[in-house]
């Protein structure tokens, strides 16, 4: 019954986020799951990447970051200095998430490989994903995919 009731809530909640609402400060996800939409925050030059979400002791449950590579590689990332558990949802150049890697461990320096051909990286509040049933194949849609790249443009 709960998670007949939080898909509907999940639904109701990405249903707010058209076309119309495509900014650099918001992202939705789709996939057979349903849909989601995040606040985001962009990581896209070497020094925010770097940053990320370290040092913060918390972040609202609907917002994120979006780590943006200026082309598709092999990523890794670690959880140096990062006090909240994350969900890492590793993506390639047209917006299709390959890997999830659920709950992070805070502070935690193990190296966590995201793939080859990695050009974007998610990154929402641990459990998230699962809560939500978010995977892999999962499109997002957000204004730094190339319309003539993305599976689900803007």
């Amino acid at each position: 019954m709960f998670r007949v009731l939080l898909s509907f809530v999940v639904m109701l909640f990405a249903q707010s986020a058209t076309a119309d609402e495509c900014s650099f400060d918001k992202l939705t996800l789709r996939g057979d799951w349903g849909q989601a939409a995040f606040n985001v925050e962009i990581a896209d030059t070497g020094e925010k990447r770097a940053l990320g979400l370290m040092h913060r002791p918390s972040m609202p449950r609907q917002d994120g970051m979006l780590f943006v590579f200026d082309h598709p590689k092999a990523v890794g990332f670690w959880m140096r200095n990062t006090l909240i558990p994350l969900d890492m949802l590793f993506a390639t150049d047209s917006g299709v998430i390959t890997k999830i890697h659920q709950n992070a461990i805070p502070l935690d320096e193990t190296p966590i490989y995201g793939g080859e051909s990695i050009k974007y990286v998610l990154e929402i509040n641990g459990g998230l994903s699962a809560l939500f049933g978010i995977t892999e194949g999962t499109q997002i849609r957000h204004p730094s995919i190339p319309a003539e790249k993305a599976e689900w443009g803007c």
